[in-house]
């Protein structure tokens, strides 16, 4: 049988990514759900853009959209400062994609990844158990009326049970004691892999995640019981 597998913000982390997978069991049946931030922060956000697509082209993977992507592009794109996404991450985006790993040229980014990061991410992604989303829901509001602003920047703090009784699952507020925050209806597991931290992948059906670090480390854990 297939899984529904979540992965969070993975922020240029390839090393991290790819010991993930190695660790996990994963099967060509199962759907991979990627929580948005691609981008950023890390050392190799191209490659791990150069994966998403892969994955996607494949049919394999569901590539939500992250606050990251949207200040890359906005950057971009002339409706944000540049200096505003260079300061949180962009600078380290720019560099992995300049052809002697300092320069900062956006022209040096493919067209390709332009037209997938603004094009084929999605805002959400939804099974017939949860619901996935970067940063955050508004209980009040069905699916298709979420707000950009709730959806790729709110924080999980803020997040409360969806009508529907689906349990949420979000990245987005980095969880620095390298734990997934679990509180029954929602989940969050972006786990601070840029930092000093480690990326998550969860099978959401069980409760089972596995973890990867940059320093090419794994783990695997099950969530706790929720919290409050």
């Amino acid at each position: 049988m297939s899984r529904v597998f979540a992965i969070g913000d993975i922020h240029g982390c390839y090393t991290a990514l790819q010991t993930l997978l190695k660790a996990v069991p994963l099967t060509p049946q199962d759907q991979i759900i990627t929580l948005g931030d691609y981008v950023d922060r890390g050392p190799d956000s191209r490659r791990v853009v150069e994966w998403v697509m892969e994955q996607t082209e494949l049919g394999r993977c569901l590539p939500l959209r992250g606050n990251h992507e949207v200040m890359m592009l906005e950057a971009l794109q002339g409706r944000m400062p540049m200096e505003h996404w260079l300061q949180f991450g962009g600078r380290d985006a720019l560099k992995s994609y300049s052809s002697d790993g300092r320069t900062l040229d956006p022209d040096q980014i493919p067209i390709e990844h332009l037209r997938f990061l603004d094009q084929k991410l999605l805002p959400y992604a939804e099974t017939e158990t949860h619901l996935f989303v970067h940063g955050c829901l508004d209980a009040t509001l069905p699916l298709s009326a979420q707000y950009p602003a709730t959806l790729y920047w709110e924080r999980f703090e803020k997040i409360e049970p969806y009508p529907s009784r689906k349990a949420v699952v979000c990245g987005h507020t980095a969880q620095k004691n390298g734990i997934p925050n679990n509180r029954g209806f929602a989940v969050c597991i972006d786990t601070w892999v840029y930092g000093k931290g480690w990326l998550t992948g969860l099978d959401v059906a069980t409760g089972q995640y596995w973890q990867a670090n940059q320093q090419g480390d794994s783990r695997t854990g099950w969530l706790a019981a929720p919290t409050t």
